[in-house]
C-alpha cells in the first residue's frame, strides 16, 4: 500500500528529519539513506522499521542539521586579523592623506576576518535517542495513511471473495445436473450407434460410473470452501493479511485450474472460467495490502 509520513525531532545541538514513502510491493524492500555520522545506526533502524512494516516498497531518508540557535555560535571572528587590516588601512589613509577610517561592515568582508565554525561531531549513541523518535513518528504517519487505504481494499475484497463464494456453490449446485445430462448424452449415443440392438443397462452404468470418476470435482470443490472459509476468516481479523491471503489465492487457483480440465459441461466450464478471473482480480489486490 502507499503512504508517506515526515517527522523532525530537535535536540539541543542537533536535529533530524525523517521521510518515508511506501509503495506496492509483494515483500519489504527497505532502501535506507542515512547521513554519514548515522551509517553505525542503519541496523537498529532497519529493525525499527520492520516493526511496523511488514510489506512493500519503503523509502527512507534521513537528514541531519545543526539547530539554528546552535548556528551563531559556530561563527568565530578572528580579532587579530581584523586588527591587522585596520591597522594597515589606517597606515595607508596616512600616507596617501586620506581623512577617515574604515567601517566596521568592510573589515566583517575581509577575508578570514569571519569563520564558520565546523559542527561538532554528533557520535552514534547521541543520535539514536532523535532518530529512532523522529523514524517512529514518521512511520507512524506512514501507517496511518496505509490503514486508510487498507480499509477501502478491505471492502471491495469482501465484494469479490462473496463473488467468488456464489460462484463455487453455483458450481456445486451444477454437478448433479450435468452428471444426468452426461448419462442421458451417453443413453442417446449408444442407442444410435447399437440401433436395434438391446442396450445394456449395466455395461451403460459402468460407462457412466468411469466418466463420472474422471469429471468428480467434488474434493476439489471441498478444498475451494475451506480456502474460501479462511479467507473470510483473516478479512475479518484484519492485521497484516497479505501474504497469508496470497498464498491462499494461489491454493484456489490450483483447484479451479483441476476443477476447469475435468468438468466436461459447458456451465460448469463457463463457472471455472469466471472463478479464475475472480481470483486474478483477488490476487491483484492483495498485492497493495500489508
Amino acid at each position: 500500500m502507499t503512504g508517506y509520513g515526515r517527522a523532525a525531532v530537535e535536540g539541543e545541538t542537533f536535529a533530524v528529519a525523517v521521510e518515508a514513502r511506501s509503495l506496492n510491493h509483494r515483500y519489504l524492500d527497505i532502501s535506507l539513506k542515512l547521513p554519514r555520522p548515522f551509517l553505525p545506526l542503519e541496523s537498529e533502524a532497519r529493525s525499527l522499521i520492520q516493526g511496523q512494516i511488514q510489506r512493500g516498497r519503503l523509502d527512507v531518508s534521513v537528514s541531519l542539521a545543526p539547530v539554528a540557535s546552535r548556528r551563531l555560535g559556530q561563527v568565530k571572528v578572528d580579532t587579530a586579523l581584523a586588527r591587522e587590516y585596520l591597522e594597515r588601512a589606517n597606515a595607508l589613509a596616512d600616507e596617501l592623506k586620506i581623512a577617515g577610517s574604515p567601517e566596521l561592515m568592510w573589515l566583517l568582508e575581509r577575508p578570514g576576518v569571519l569563520v564558520a565554525g565546523e559542527a561538532e561531531p554528533v557520535a552514534p549513541e547521541d543520535g539514536w535517542p532523535l532518530l529512532s523518535r523522529a523514524l517512529a513518528q514518521a512511520l507512524e504517519k506512514l501507517v496511518a495513511q496505509r490503514e486508510a487505504e487498507g480499509q477501502i481494499l478491505l471492502k471491495e475484497l469482501l465484494a469479490i471473495h462473496e463473488h467468488l463464494r456464489v460462484l463455487v456453490e453455483r458450481m456445486a449446485a451444477r454437478v448433479p445436473a450435468a452428471l444426468a445430462r452426461r448419462e442421458a448424452s451417453l443413453r442417446e449415443r449408444l442407442k444410435t450407434l447399437l440401433g436395434e440392438v438391446t442396450l445394456d443397462e449395466g455395461r451403460l452404468a459402468m460407462e457412466a460410473a468411469v466418466w463420472a470418476d474422471k469429471t468428480d470435482i467434488s474434493e476439489e470443490l471441498v478444498r475451494l470452501r475451506a480456502h474460501l472459509e479462511q479467507s473470510a476468516a483473516l478479512l475479518a481479523g484484519g492485521g497484516s493479511i497479505g501474504r497469508m491471503l496470497d498464498f491462499l489465492a494461489q491454493e484456489m487457483n490450483r483447484e479451479v485450474n483441476t476443477l476447469a480440465s475435468k468438468v466436461d459441461d459447458l456451465e460448469l466450464s463457463q463457472a471455472a472460467i469466471a472463478a479464475k478471473g475472480i481470483l486474478e482480480k483477488i490476487r491483484e489486490q492483495i498485492q497493495n495490502l500489508e
